[in-house]
């Protein structure tokens, strides 16, 4: 089932609508008609609404009907028809991995407690609502789409250090293309190619040893916005789009990059034109001028006040906020060219994920002003270094880093190809030279930057400062830290017989032992794209094998014993994580589950209350669950949400909020009746130390990134990204402040201490691999009586001191540094499943792309040619026109 967003229609301004015949009430909709005047307001309420597709309720469960995808026979979709379908687990083994993941976590009588709450949920609830469950996934995509989606949607607080991640690109390996205009026309060239490949169907899909895995997300990367409403958030795309936004000094302008066909209508050369041009110009307002009217940390406040705000943004007369806002959503991308040089990764990393906070006579001139935090942004330091910050709410962590290393490399091929027209290319065909093309087939666009002018009445630059001034509090609150971890990577991981993604996950848990000597929930995202509309599932990376592992490195114990120990938490890790892959864990079921007797409780109530119009889809055949009551689902899943990824949202319903809510105990509406009793298994505190995630990790990234990461996903938590490499691993470490640098220097100790050990253990393992021949020399049987032949030779082969390798083994044992690399290695694992450990950061829900429709009566279906190239028409003349310099 594809899901549905809405299409965008660019608003007409407010002076156009004035001028537009009006209809008599009762007349047929025709627009050549003329009517008598009206009042203002009468001509507002009859402005022309957008036309949308059906739409899903970003805070509700919309079941519409399954659609077929609609695709033109391209590579980039070919096996999406044939992927299978997300199974849904057995639910006893959903259970007993449940507890397994839980027992190192909880103490004897708390497990007992939780092994209760389970075997009562199998006797009672669980089976029927998995049945129910499996009644519902029959016609959708995915069993758990719907549900993650709307958990994510119904996120409130905001975005920026909660849910958006970010990734740092490597240098430009060509130091003189490490200018931020040059860069950054670089980067938009490429990624415009890539967004012509993928609606061209021409990217070739993704696979993992020969499996493909699902493309849909890339459908959803571009054109595509974050649109806050009353009733939580959704997903609108102008799947059309052909414009981009630049960003600088907190000021917007846009310009077209495609035609129809989406073919490139300008070199990088005329791109840099533009951005040079842009740069001017931005520099005419003086920064702290600017900062005053940045509307993008508008972007940055709480979701529902951002909602608000757009209101106040589109309802004064006479303002072209309306269209102004139009044109950055429906923007391609966002490009934003920041004026800061990051002096070390640390900075970078945050200036990606969050801007700088820099205050001037009061006044916020720091980066942070300089972003869309609902779209998809390239962000171009002054000095070349580039990143991406997206929104994730449709894509995974995996989907954006193939975004990213494509454009990295094409960036690079392509200059190689200004020097050998021969050198190869990433794409199956390319745009034709703009600059061989004759202009009238570009179309109705317009290549020349405008400046948007925002109309900044009084209570937005009112709501501007406030949302800085909370948007400060936020990046201060938090820290990061960078280690670019050189002495080994994946090279020296693999030849000790570890799997890599295994041995830095066991890497933290031993590092956070050795810091605070205890364990705590741990999460690490498996990729399940192998399924159709795929995202993740939960590792739990904590072990009682992982457990004893940590115990016995911080113990007294012999180096054997603690790489034996390694080496079984690791094999537990890699087991854990192959099961994930199949989507055979145990938290997107439960999470499910739980989602779908909520939906039942706001039903009913809904009906015992007379407002539902509709059936309870859980008590009737899973048809169509309708709407719920406003703010019942909302603040179910607002409760205990926690983020499980990269900044990734899992929502977890605090049990204790619910029985609050009902003043009772283990149900909301138990005050009601006893039909509603959450099920003990939500109730119990297992559930809730299962989703209190303190380490919450994941391994996503190539060569072509220098790091990767997100915010903390809890006040006593720690985000980290990392990174693995041949010879080298790169982790980024965030919190709220709790000893972060003292965290990443506990880690490095660690990795380095535990190559020593893997030394002398490998060498202690060599020395005890000895020949026959060897064993003749250690034998203390009585040498048999020679004859006076022998004797001569026997008396010069007991000349000198008997080596035997004992006394370097005890140098070992005594050295306290690190040491050479040993050419004695380890035979290389042949198990290299950690491909999809951590691979997907994002879980927090599918791209649905049906989403609430804000007007009702609305059919479906695309505007006619001739309206959209009215729009089109009239698009031109938005903004102020900026004259191109010479670049």
């Amino acid at each position: 089932m594809p899901t549905q967003v809405r299409i965008f229609t660019s608003p007409r301004a407010l002076g156009e609508t004035l001028t537009l015949p009006l209809q008599a009430p009762g007349a047929p909709q025709t627009p050549d008609e003329t009517q008598a005047p009206r009042t203002v307001l009468e001509k507002r309420q009859s402005v022309p609404k957008p036309t949308i597709t059906r739409s899903l309720k970003a805070s509700h469960y919309s079941m519409s009907a399954p659609e077929e995808e609609t695709h033109k026979g391209g590579v980039t979709f070919a096996h999406q028809d044939k992927l299978p379908k997300l199974p849904i687990p057995d639910l006893d083994k959903t259970c007993e991995r449940y507890l397994t993941a839980l027992k190192p976590l909880q103490g004897p009588r708390e497990h007992a407690e939780t092994k209760n709450a389970v075997e009562e949920f199998l006797r009672n609830e669980g089976p029927e609502l998995n049945d129910k469950l499996k009644s519902y996934a029959a016609g959708k995509s995915s069993y758990i789409e719907q549900f993650w989606y709307d958990s994510y949607l119904n996120f409130d607080n905001p975005v920026v250090l909660n849910l958006n991640p970010f990734f740092l690109l490597e240098d430009d390996p060509t130091p003189a293309r490490n200018n931020q205009v040059t860069r950054a026309a670089s980067l938009i060239v490429s990624a415009l190619e890539f967004v012509r490949a993928v609606r061209k169907e021409e990217l070739p899909p993704d696979t993992v040893k020969g499996t493909p895995l699902c493309m849909h997300q890339y459908s959803r990367l571009f054109g595509t916005a974050r649109v806050p409403t009353d009733n939580g958030c959704q997903i609108e795309q102008d799947p059309e789009s052909k414009h981009l936004i630049v960003m600088c000094h907190g000021q917007f302008y846009w310009f077209d990059v495609l035609d129809d066909n989406s073919d490139l209508i300008m070199t990088e050369k005329d791109i840099a034109i533009n951005l040079q041009t842009i740069i001017d110009d931005a520099v005419q307002t003086p920064i702290q001028e600017a900062a005053k009217g940045a509307l993008g940390v508008l972007s940055t406040e709480n979701r529902k006040v951002w909602s608000g705000l757009r209101e106040v943004l589109t309802r004064e007369p006479g303002s072209n906020n309306a269209d102004c806002l139009s044109i950055v959503d429906t923007s391609l991308f966002v490009v934003c060219l920041d004026y800061a040089e990051p002096a070390d990764a640390a900075a970078l990393c945050q200036n990606m994920l969050c801007g700088t906070s820099e205050i001037e006579k009061g006044v916020q001139i720091g980066t942070c002003t300089n972003r869309w935090y609902d779209k998809l942004q390239i962000i171009v330091c002054k000095n070349g270094s580039a990143g991406i910050n997206f929104e994730h709410t449709g894509v995974d962590g995996h989907t954006v880093l193939r975004f990213a290393s494509d454009i990295y490399t094409d960036t690079i091929l392509r200059f190689a190809r200004s020097i050998n027209g021969k050198a190869p290319t990433l794409w199956a065909s390319s745009s034709p030279d703009p600059s061989k093309r004759d202009p009238e087939s570009f179309g109705d666009v317009s290549t020349t930057p405008h400046k948007l002018e925002w109309d900044l009445i009084p209570e937005l630059k009112i709501a501007v400062r406030f949302a800085e001034t909370r948007l400060a509090d936020l990046i201060e609150q938090n820290e990061f830290q960078c280690l670019d971890f050189g002495a080994y990577g994946k090279n020296f991981i693999t030849s000790m017989g570890f799997s890599p993604d295994a041995f830095v996950q066991m890497a933290f848990q031993a590092a956070y032992y050795g810091l605070y000597g205890r364990i705590e929930c741990t999460y690490e995202p498996a990729m399940t794209k192998t399924f159709l509309h795929g995202r993740t599932e939960a590792i739990r990376t904590v072990s009682e094998e992982a457990v004893n592992f940590v115990q016995t490195f911080w113990g007294d114990h012999p180096a054997e014993d603690k790489i034996e120990a390694l080496r079984s938490a690791c094999q537990r890790h890699v087991n854990n994580t192959r099961e994930c892959a199949k989507a055979q864990g145990c938290d997107r079921h439960l999470y499910a589950l739980f989602c779908l007797w909520q939906r039942m409780v706001d039903d009913d109530m809904s009906s015992n209350a007379g407002t539902s119009n509709y059936s309870s889809p859980v008590m009737d055949g899973m048809s169509d669950l309708g709407s719920s009551p406003p703010n019942g689902n909302s603040e179910y899943l607002l409760d205990g949400a926690e983020q499980n990824q990269n900044g990734s949202k899992h929502t977890a319903v605090s049990p204790t909020a619910v029985r609050e809510r009902g003043n009772s105990t283990g149900s909301r509406a138990s005050g009601r009746d006893n039909t509603h009793q959450l099920p003990l298994i939500f109730a119990d505190s297992g559930w809730d130390k299962l989703n209190t995630t303190i380490l919450s990790t994941s391994n996503c990234g190539n060569p072509s990134l220098r790091h990767f990461g997100f915010g903390p996903v809890s006040g006593d938590g720690f985000g980290i990204g990392y990174i693995i490499k041949d010879d080298q691993i790169s982790i980024c470490v965030s919190s709220r402040h709790r000893q972060t640098r003292r965290f990443v220097d506990t880690l490095e100790s660690y990795l380095l201490e535990i190559r020593r050990i893997l030394r002398i253990a490998g060498r202690a393992a060599t020395t005890t691999r000895q020949t026959r021949a060897r064993e003749l020399d250690n034998d203390n049987v009585k040498p048999p009586k020679l004859t006076t032949s022998h004797s001569q030779a026997a008396k010069f082969k007991n000349r000198g001191r008997l080596i035997t390798g004992n006394e370097m083994l005890q140098r070992q044992k005594s050295f306290n540094g690190s040491m050479s690399p040993t050419e004695d290695s380890l035979v290389m694992s042949e198990d290299d499943s950690d491909e999809l450990g951590g691979y997907g950061f994002f879980d927090a829900g599918m791209l649905l792309q049906a989403l609430k429709a804000r007007n009702e009566g609305l059919d479906g279906g695309d505007s006619k040619p001739s309206e959209r190239a009215t729009a089109q028409a009239r698009r031109r003349d938005i903004g102020k026109r900026l004259r191109l310099v010479d670049y």
